[in-house]
Order: structure tokens, then C-alpha cells, then sequence
């Protein structure tokens, strides 16, 4: 078995345990920050930590995996995430707020760095697997979607205060992923790719399919962090228990991860451009479900929907992305990349909790369609010029 396959069920298993750590951290966040904010609008803001951390991070830890490997990079994001699920549990046990978002932003730190396994996972195989290799190491995350909502519905009270044991928990898969990521074996680039520099990212950038697997990964991460982050204060505004808000978000995980064991081979079939217009349909589809009612079915089935239209962005955008830099270029086109898509998914997230209790759940749906529609048109586009 080539080295490339045999680092694929490590990723895997390093993308589940990066899911659980997140996942739980969606599930948890807002309910937790809404009963430590000094105001009820700031709920959303340690998950819009998480995610400026996951943006802050991006660059560095692409560039750092650069000169340093996969490997190194990889241990120590699983590092800071331990340290990360440390400070939030302090953060609960104390009843701090700003320490809570400290220890999330720590926690995106962490996200930072295992947003590169798919890269790993792609840079190492063949040109005619990495579609796969992409879709399979994502689908690691299916672990993640059963296993992080009842990590926190049944750690909730564990541990005195509520919460302070999910958190806890947090740590746990962090210090997991390190054992798993020190057994991975993926050589570091050659000594002339670290020392070229490549094209400058500008010129990069030029290319019509770059745009469109931005727009595409942004779009499709943009609006499923808005309707996901909102969701739990939603259901819980609407009067439905955690017990349905985790239910929720377990199905929604699944959407997101289970299609990735056949992804890959959708793309080979139909080409890319294919599959990206096909998850930009799924997420119109989930806003309308979403406006159609307000039952823990309606949130179910959009949640739903809303997993695979992400899965089939992403993976497409990421798919596409590859095809569009040399190898001494990838670290400032992958983590150039992830910035631009976490930095749209942290302004969703900063106005998820201030949308549900201001505007209401319908008005958050429709501040999604522009983005959707905006995504939508530049993929047609892209397949109108043959999908180059």
C-alpha cells in the first residue's frame, strides 16, 4: 500500500476527532455563552471566536507545516486544543465570559490546523485520487456528527456547573488526535519547493476557477455556520429541549460528512462544476424548508439538507482549488484560502445570536438567499466557459 493510502484512515481518524471537538463546541457554545454574556446578543460571540481564531490561524499554520511538515503541525495544533478545552472549562467553573471566548479562539487555533488534513490528504495522492482521498478523509467526520451532540447532551450535567464537563471532554479528543497525528508518515516538501516561491498569490488569484472555489467553499461554509450556530438558541427560543437541538445538529453533521464516502466519485462522473451547482440547489432547498415552519421536523430536514449543499461546496471548492497552484505554492493558496473562508464564516457567526433574538429565525433564512444566489450564479458561469 502506497504511503499516501496508509495516511488516509490517520487522517480520517484525526478528522473525527477534530469534528467531535467541534462539533460538541456547536453544540454547547451559545447556550453557554448566552448564560454568561453580559447581554443576551452576545451569545454567539465565543463561537464567533472560535471561528476568528480558525481565521487567525489559517496562514500560520499552513506556513508553519511548511517548513516544519504535516506531522509537527498537526501535533501541535491537537496542543492547543487541548489547551483550549482547559480554558473553557476554567471559564465555566469561574463564570467568566471573555475567558470562555479565550479558550473557544484556542479551540479554532485547533480547527486551523486540522482544516489542512483534506490538503494533506490530497497533496499526497495521486492526480486522479485526490478527489477521493479529499472525500474520504472528510468523511472521518461522520464520527464526529453522532458522537459530539450527545458528548455534550450527556456531559451537560456531568459535572457541576452545567457544561463544565463537555468541555472538559474537549481536551480528551484533543489529546487523542496527537497520538493519532504522531503516527502519521508524510514527507515534508523538497528542499527546491520550500526555497521557489511560486507565483505570487495575486496572480493566483487571476484564475476564474480560484474565484469560484473560494466563492463556492465561503458560500457553502458562510451560510451553514450562520443557520448552524443559530440553531440551538432557535429551537430552544421556539420552546424544544437540547435533547431535539442535539438530535439536530447530530443529523446535520451526518448531511455534512456521510455523502463524503461517495463524493469523490460524484465529482470524477459529473466534474466538479456538476456538484458544486447541485450543493448551491441543496442550500435554496434548505431555506426554503427552513421558512416553511418552525417544528423540530422543519429544522431537521433543513439542518439536513443544509449538511450535504456544504458537502458538495466543499469539497468541490477544494477539489477545484487543488487544480489551480504548483506544489511550492500551496501553502499560501491553501491557507490564503481558509482565511477568506473563516473570516466570512466569523462575521455569520457574530450575527447569528443577535439575529435569532432580534430579527427572528425566518429573517437570519433570508440573509442567507444573496449569498446562495451570489455562489449559484458564479458557478453557472464557471460551467458556461466549459468548467476550465
Amino acid at each position: 500500500m502506497s504511503p499516501a493510502l496508509r495516511n488516509l484512515p490517520l487522517l480520517a481518524a484525526c478528522q473525527a476527532l477534530l469534528l467531535m471537538n467541534g462539533v460538541t463546541l456547536i453544540a454547547v457554545n451559545t447556550l453557554v455563552g448566552l448564560a454568561l454574556a453580559p447581554d443576551a446578543s452576545l451569545a454567539s460571540l465565543p463561537v464567533t471566536a472560535y471561528v476568528v481564531g480558525t481565521a487567525l490561524t489559517t496562514i500560520p499554520a499552513a506556513f508553519f507545516m511548511r517548513r516544519q511538515g504535516r506531522r509537527a503541525g498537526f501535533m501541535l495544533g491537537a496542543v492547543i486544543g487541548m489547551a483550549g478545552g482547559l480554558a473553557s472549562a476554567l471559564a465555566v467553573q469561574a463564570g467568566s465570559f471573555w475567558l470562555l471566548c479565550l479558550g473557544t479562539m484556542m479551540g479554532g487555533a485547533y480547527n486551523a490546523f486540522g482544516l489542512q488534513y483534506r490538503f494533506a490528504a490530497a497533496d499526497a495522492a495521486p492526480a486522479d485520487w485526490k478527489s477521493r482521498a479529499i472525500s474520504l478523509t472528510l468523511a472521518g467526520g461522520i464520527v464526529g456528527g453522532i458522537l459530539g451532540p450527545e458528548t455534550g447532551k450527556l456531559t451537560r450535567d456531568l459535572l457541576a456547573p452545567p457544561f463544565l464537563a463537555s468541555y472538559l471532554t474537549l481536551t480528551a479528543y484533543a489529546f487523542a488526535a496527537l497520538l493519532v497525528a504522531s503516527r502519521l508518515d508524510i514527507p515534508p516538501l523538497a528542499a527546491h519547493q520550500q526555497a521557489a516561491g511560486g507565483r505570487p498569490l495575486r496572480e493566483i488569484a487571476r484564475q476564474p476557477a480560484f474565484a469560484v472555489a473560494v466563492l463556492a467553499a465561503a458560500a457553502g461554509y458562510g451560510v451553514m455556520n450562520l443557520l448552524m450556530t443559530a440553531t440551538p438558541l432557535a429551537m430552544q427560543v421556539c420552546g424544544h429541549p437540547f435533547a431535539d437541538a442535539a438530535f439536530v445538529l447530530e443529523w446535520h453533521v451526518i448531511g455534512m460528512f456521510a455523502p463524503s464516502f461517495f463524493t469523490g466519485q460524484l465529482i470524477r462522473r459529473f466534474g466538479v462544476g456538476r456538484i458544486l451547482l447541485a450543493g448551491a440547489l441543496l442550500l435554496l432547498a434548505c431555506v426554503g424548508v427552513t421558512l416553511a415552519g418552525v417544528s423540530v421536523m422543519h429544522f431537521w430536514a433543513g439542518l439536513l439538507l443544509l449538511g450535504v449543499g456544504w458537502n458538495f461546496l466543499y469539497i468541490g471548492g477544494t477539489t477545484l482549488l487543488t487544480e489551480t497552484h504548483r506544489p511550492e505554492e500551496r501553502a499560501k493558496v491553501q491557507g490564503g484560502n481558509d482565511f477568506l473562508v473563516f473570516a466570512v464564516q466569523g462575521v455569520t457567526s457574530l450575527g447569528a445570536g443577535a439575529l435569532v433574538t432580534g430579527g427572528g429565525w425566518q429573517v437570519l433564512n433570508l440573509l442567507a438567499l444573496p449569498v446562495v444566489l451570489a455562489a449559484a450564479a458564479a458557478i453557472v458561469a464557471h460551467l458556461a466557459r466549459g468548467g476550465r
